[in-house]
This record gives structure tokens, sequence and C-alpha cells, in this order.
């Protein structure tokens, strides 16, 4: 498993690709090792997912009868809601990126997108916790997160841009795919494991 110092390696390349520093590309290893260890990157997003499943279990629990309570199962098809986010999307972009004849493009995009995950599911994490330890700050985190959304939309495009040489077409497609079919992907999985809100 990467440890801390590489995991900040290759998140200052990603805020150098942000910038449109292409001297970010140094700091990623995109070759075939590269690409199947930025899947730690999942490991490493543990602890902020834990706080988005208890805050979920609280919104979940606060719709059903008293003293209703959940067990291990919940937690288990969350994870799998979340494993699904993580890679049907990346599918999704190895899909497209062959019907446009960039196949070769797909590594970098997918250490850059499971890296870039890592702060961003930190960043959510925290929002959450807040929400959870105080209910009354979920205005003020409504915004946050609207704010948050944004900003993430940015970074994976700006990250694109430098992958695709500019390619806007191509960078509008793949931010699409990266990050619409999770929304809905997460809602129909909720709803059909049974652990959505109602």
């Amino acid at each position: 498993m990467p440890g801390f110092r590489e995991v900040q390696y290759y998140l200052a390349g990603l805020w150098l690709l942000i910038r449109m520093d292409p001297r970010g590309f140094r700091f990623l290893d995109v070759s075939e090792r590269g690409v199947n260890r930025s899947f730690w990157a999942i490991f490493w997003c543990l602890p902020p997912m834990g706080i988005s499943w208890l805050w979920w279990r609280q919104a979940f629990l606060q719709t059903m009868p008293p003293h209703t309570d959940v067990g291990m199962i919940f937690y288990f098809r969350l994870g799998l809601v979340e494993v699904a986010n993580w890679f049907v999307p990346l599918v999704l972009a190895g899909l497209l990126l062959l019907a446009f004849h960039k196949g070769e493009r797909f590594a970098p995009v997918v250490v850059s997108v499971n890296w870039l995950g890592v702060p961003l599911s930190y960043i959510n994490g925290l929002l959450l916790a807040v929400v959870f330890f105080a209910p009354g700050l979920i205005g003020l985190v409504s915004l946050l997160l609207l704010v948050f959304m944004l900003a993430q939309i940015f970074a994976i495009a700006r990250i694109l841009r430098m992958i695709f040489y500019g390619n806007g077409l191509l960078v509008g497609a793949m931010t699409l795919v990266l990050l619409v079919p999770t929304l809905l992907l997460s809602e129909y999985l909720q709803r059909f494991l049974g652990v959505y809100p109602v």
C-alpha cells in the first residue's frame, strides 16, 4: 500500500495538472504497475467513507419506525454502492476512449481519477462530519457541498484537458461519463439494495 509521502507526491502532480502545468505528469506513475497501485486509493478513502456511512445510517433511521436498527448487512450494501461508483465510471470511460480511438490515454485517466478521489473523499467526509455533529449547520454545509461539487467538476475537467491536449469534445464527454453515472447509479443501487431513506 502506498505510504503518505507517495500519496502526497501523486497529489502534488494532480495539483500541477489542475494549474495546467504539464510537469504534473512527472509525478504520476501511468505504467501498468502505477495503474494497479492507484486502486490503493480506495483504501485511503475508507476513513471518510466510514463517516459518510454513519451519516447515511442516521438519515436512513430517521425515516424508519422508532427502535429500528441496522446490522452489518446495511454497511455491506453501502460498500457495494461505493465499489460500483468507483469502477463503473472507469469502465464507461474506457469504452468511450475506445470509441474515440484514444485507448492509450486510459492509464493517465485511471491514475488521475483514482488519486484525485482521495482528497475529494476527505473533503466530503469532513462536510458530512460537520452535519453529523452539528445538525444546525446543515444549510451552510449544503451550500459548501454545492461549491465542492463545482470545484470537483472544475478539477476533473482541468486534468482531462491536460491529458487530452485541450480536445474540448472529449474532455466534455469524459467529464460527464466520470460524474453523471455516479449520481444516477448511487440512487438506483441504494433503492434496489434497500438502504435509501424513504
